[in-house]
């Protein structure tokens, strides 16, 4: 009887599990951009809280640790149910893009960012850091030629406008070059780990944010703990590693998603509204009062956001023949026949070629869309951005 329970229950969870990925596959990019950005920013004054007990430097590596170890438990009960098998695994060249990722985003960006903060009042920093955004899309767009338009440009502009009004606090103080040098470094890093994650991004989410979240974690954890000796309290850390499990680890998870769908781009303007959220959520514990900064800064970020959400992209464009596996269902873009075994069911994950296709429709810079937008493939008449 208790093997028949036991049966129901995996056979329940696994429909659970497989709903869940169905529905992951039709939400939009930008759903996962918005969630990543609230959940890193609801962790923001959790952290600051955390801080009183520990020094900024092992919080960062226990945050990150909380992330990896999370995702580490919720894919090994995924894989003892079976629920694992739709997700494209990393191979070959993709360990090296996200080895490179996690070396500038894991490692090197936090270090010279508490290199930084030590070097630089907080309102200076403050407003350093709404530099990420600005690189991962000029890296991005000029780089990795991912297209933008007027409007796109615009909404980022509004974006990052409402988070330098947030955290603008009269002229801050760059004294000395090396601080301020420092927080910027880490914002180009962490740019350059976006662009690079998002090459991998059509593989296992699950993975490269576990993978990401150990190797930062145990790395920052054991410089801090090698610079000098540090006692914190058993709360600090159970309590660091449920903040990072959600506001690292499900926030880069859903982020690498968001990656997927819409690029580096528009998922690093939707993050940089994390902010405010983390600023509305300190508020409402009352950490902070109301003030006219965050209005005004709100209302920025939702016209910048409103421009991207109302975006229409459609043209004639070319899908050259491509080779590749991630998750999927047989949509527009996946037409390919399966063995003599039978179509598995679906979203379901495999290596798969793409055929050469030409045909228009609305899309983002997802995946599939990596196409350039210049003169030969622009196709003068057909092409609709609004």
């Amino acid at each position: 009887m208790l093997e028949g329970q036991l049966a129901l229950l995996n056979k329940r969870v696994s429909f659970m599990i497989d709903a869940v990925q169905r529905i992951s596959k039709e939400t939009p990019g930008y759903v996962y951009a918005l969630l990543a950005a609230v959940l890193f920013g609801a962790s923001t004054p959790a952290a600051k809280w955390l801080l009183n007990g520990t020094s900024p430097w092992l919080l960062a590596g226990l945050l990150y640790l909380g992330s990896g170890l999370g995702l580490f438990l919720v894919r090994q009960i995924g894989r003892l149910i079976g629920s694992a098998k739709a997700q494209g695994a990393l191979r070959g060249r993709d360990w090296m893009w996200l080895a490179a990722a996690t070396l500038f985003g894991g490692i090197f960006a936090p270090a010279l960012l508490m290199i930084g903060l030590a070097r630089a009042d907080a309102a200076a920093a403050s407003l350093l850091l709404n530099i990420e955004g600005v690189f991962t899309a000029l890296v991005a767009w000029f780089i990795f030629k991912e297209n933008f338009d007027r409007r796109i440009l615009l909404g980022m502009v509004l974006i990052l406008a409402g988070g330098a009004l947030l955290s603008w606090h009269g002229m801050p103080g760059f004294s000395g070059r090396i601080g301020p040098l420092c927080i910027v470094a880490a914002c180009l890093c962490w740019s350059v780990d976006n662009n690079l994650t998002k090459q991998i991004a059509a593989s296992d989410a699950l993975q490269i944010a576990m993978t990401k979240g150990l190797v930062a974690g145990a790395t920052n954890t054991a410089l801090a703990l090698s610079l000098s000796r540090i006692d914190f309290a058993p709360s600090v850390l159970l309590s660091a590693g449920v903040v990072g499990f959600l506001g690292y680890g499900v926030s880069l998870l859903c982020f690498v998603m968001a990656l997927r769908h819409i690029g580096a781009a528009r998922t690093g303007a939707y993050f940089s509204i994390a902010p405010f959220v983390g600023a509305t959520v300190a508020i409402s514990v009352g950490q902070d009062s109301w003030t006219w900064q965050l209005g005004g800064a709100g209302l920025l970020m939702a016209s910048g956001v409103w421009l991207h959400l109302s975006e229409h992209h459609e043209h004639e464009h070319i899908h050259e023949e491509l080779e590749h596996e991630h998750s999927h269902i047989h949509d527009e873009h996946h037409q390919h026949t399966h063995s003599a075994g039978g179509r598995p069911g679906e979203p379901h994950s495999h290596p798969h070629r793409h055929a050469r296709l030409v045909h228009t429709h609305a899309h983002f810079p997802d995946i599939h869309h990596t196409h350039q937008h210049d003169a030969k493939l622009r196709y003068p008449g057909n092409e609709r951005s609004s």
